[in-house]
């Protein structure tokens, strides 16, 4: 693990904002001024997508992917200009809160200035032509970290941009060296102190078919010792099984649980139902009250909760990364109250350093509780039943529901729930 890395890290909420289809102008600008709304739902990090002009060569759809990047070193026109970009960070940091920029460092797009003025850098296929090593990113072309004198370039890149912003959300990290990241990280310190490092880590079946083909795969273990933070990819296989039935509750509690384990004791998983490469929570979660509950479950998962623009609004439709899709802001469920509540209950010391754990003592309900010098954090989350009575290992009373501010009655260690997800402190 970062042995610098805080476990404060795991009170707070990161929002990802895609830039393009944010707002119908789709600007630096559309972003600054909904800064108030985001601050008030309850955010500490905003991360930016993909901030850099993008290639044409090989462009997929009309626009072309965040993720095929022509220049690391510049900005977007589309989105504005780099004083824009300040302009947007200084609101976010006048409104106590941080940004992030996503790295996308494991390739470019076939015109981009590193290709035209380093081939030398890139992996080149036996035709020496250049190419990529995973069939469907058919937009871009993978850089070769055999090449030192890339580090310097990457790593001169990052301290430019860290005199900017907060830190990186590093794209498929697990594709690129260790040793790179490890010295990124060294370098990025003398510039960004408290610098963030987010990783996408990658799925276990991603990693297994990487190494097959004799690359670069980084599990989470190795991640953790250059990056803060973790995605959960690998229980977010068993989550989706959950919601098509294919698996239990109980199998997605022990992958959870698991993790207490595996990892480094200040390990930190950014927990998510939702982002820009994965279906919309509410599109796989179509029932409200199922929703609300696992939406409860996210905030109180140890780890970092991430927010995927427009879930707040229950938004189903997953903009393309390819094309202008402006997020239709309209309520379909308006989650904004509970996020609300949400934020401010994960800001107790429990969820800073705790024993975790996560149970299914019944069918459709989870149980979840932080086990630390603050206490005891409680949660039980109704995801698919209703009218549920459910054992937890509380001393029988009465406890208040910090989410609706109801009493809860615990007896002979059960206690009965309907649809609303509880939690509370023992």
């Amino acid at each position: 693990m970062a042995v610098d890395t805080s476990k404060k890290l795991r009170n707070q909420v990161m929002y990802s904002v895609f830039v393009r289809n944010f707002s119908e102008e789709g600007t630096f600008e559309g972003v600054r001024k909904d800064l108030p709304r985001i601050k008030d739902l309850g955010v500490d990090i905003i991360w930016l997508m993909p901030i850099h002009p993008l290639g044409e060569k090989a462009r997929k759809g009309t626009l072309g992917s965040p993720y095929a990047i022509k220049d690391y070193r510049a900005i977007n026109p589309e989105f504005g200009t780099l004083d824009d970009l300040k302009r947007l960070v200084d609101d976010i940091h006048a409104l106590d809160m941080k940004c992030i920029i996503d790295v996308v460092y494991n390739h470019t797009s076939p015109d981009s200035w590193l290709s035209q003025n380093h081939p030398e850098w890139f992996y080149h296929k036996p035709d020496g032509s250049f190419g990529n090593r995973v069939g469907d990113w058919t937009d871009i072309i993978d850089l070769d970290y055999a090449n030192f004198d890339l580090w310097d370039y990457q790593i001169e890149t990052l301290k430019m941009w860290a005199e900017i912003v907060d830190g990186f959300r590093c794209d498929v990290a697990s594709l690129v060296p260790l040793e790179f990241w490890l010295k990124a990280r060294e370098e990025v310190a003398k510039v960004r102190e408290n610098c963030i490092w987010l990783s996408e880590s990658i799925e276990h079946g991603f990693i297994r078919y990487i190494r097959s083909q004799g690359m670069t795969a980084l599990s989470d273990s190795e991640i953790y010792r250059a990056f803060d933070i973790a995605y959960e990819y690998d229980v977010a296989g068993e989550f989706i099984d959950c919601l098509l039935k294919k698996r239990t509750l109980a199998d997605y509690a022990k992958a959870i649980n698991l993790q207490e384990t595996i990892y480094p004791d200040n390990y930190v998983k950014l927990r998510f139902l939702e982002n820009h490469d994965r279906p919309r929570a509410h599109q796989l979660i179509a029932d409200e009250k199922s929703l609300r509950a696992w939406t409860a479950f996210l905030y109180f998962q140890k780890g970092m909760t991430l927010i995927y623009n427009g879930q707040e609004v229950g938004a189903k439709h997953l903009p393309t990364l390819f094309d202008k899709d402006t997020i239709c802001w309209d309520k379909d469920v308006d989650l904004t109250p509970l996020m609300q509540t949400l934020y401010n209950i994960r800001k107790d010391k429990a969820f800073t350093d705790s024993e975790y754990t996560v149970n299914a003592p019944c069918d459709g309900v989870l149980t979840a509780v932080h086990n630390s010098k603050e206490g005891k954090m409680f949660g039980v989350f109704p995801v698919e039943s209703r009218n549920a009575l459910v054992n937890i290992d509380v001393p029988d009373g009465t406890y208040r529901n910090l989410i609706t501010g109801s009493c809860v009655e615990v007896h002979f260690g059960m206690m009965g729930i309907a649809d609303e997800p509880v939690i509370f402190k023992a």
